[in-house]
């Protein structure tokens, strides 16, 4: 039986999300990134869906990308990433998140998608690219900035800190912050509140909201994949992995 990494239900006008790898920390391998792109394209064109609700199983939200996983798809096949990472963008219905736990990488930069996040005590996010020899991805090169501002988000890529929930708050990476065991049935309220709202007011408003930075987030796109493509591979990069997966600090040239 295939592991079930996504699951779906439905409360009310609300569907409720759940990376549901928690043995990994909800660490997203290509079934996962297939599953969330299905399931943003599905809850878009849906009008029973009024709003999502992204959260993650166990005690964490997203360790990021699996590198267990990493390079697993064909090499001739394009990798699910960008067309999952493209769905969260492109949704336009309002979208909640609740995290606790670690929130790393590409379990971090999915959050800056969502119009609101609400943040467990235990939240720890971190951007690692720099200390990866990699590039940001998810167009969170330009969502961090119009989000914190670009001195903040500069500071947040360039020393890949540890960014704890009071942190977050500070920052305006997060809403609110609640205890752990509160998060998820907190999250599950307000985004009720949103979803008693009529469907084709919350899109206009989301379409309002984020048509200034349309253009903008697709160029970040482009630009970060260009700069993935230059990265990935190359030795500082290679140095990077060797050292995350020998428990060691890095020697960088």
């Amino acid at each position: 039986m295939s592991e079930n990494v996504l699951l779906q239900e439905q409360r009310g006008r609300v569907r409720l999300l759940t990376l549901n790898r928690p043995q990994k920390k909800n660490a997203i391998n290509d079934p996962l990134w297939i599953a969330l792109r299905e399931a943003f394209e599905a809850a878009a064109e849906d009008d029973q869906v009024a709003c999502v609700l992204l959260t993650g199983a166990g005690d964490s939200f997203s360790a990021g990308v699996d590198l267990a996983s990493f390079g697993a798809t064909e090499s001739d096949q394009p990798h699910p990433f960008e067309s999952a990472a493209r769905a969260v963008a492109a949704f336009d219905k309002p979208l909640v998140a609740a995290a606790k736990g670690v929130a790393v990488g590409g379990g971090a930069t999915v959050l800056f998608h969502a119009d609101v996040v609400y943040a467990g005590a235990s939240f720890r996010m971190r951007l690692p690219f720099a200390a990866l020899g990699l590039v940001p991805e998810w167009a969170s090169s330009y969502m961090l900035q119009a989000n914190i501002g670009a001195q903040r988000a500069a500071e947040l890529f360039y020393t890949a800190d540890w960014v704890d929930a009071a942190r977050a708050l500070n920052l305006g990476i997060a809403a609110q912050v609640l205890p752990d065991e509160q998060l998820l049935a907190h999250a599950l309220e307000r985004a009720a509140v949103i979803a008693q709202w009529p469907v084709s007011s919350l899109r206009e408003i989301k379409r309002s909201l984020r048509m200034h930075h349309n253009s903008a987030i697709d160029a970040a796109f482009v630009a970060e994949q260009a700069a993935m493509a230059r990265q990935a591979g190359s030795p500082d990069n290679l140095e990077a992995l060797s050292a995350f997966f020998e428990k060691r600090a890095p020697k960088f040239d």
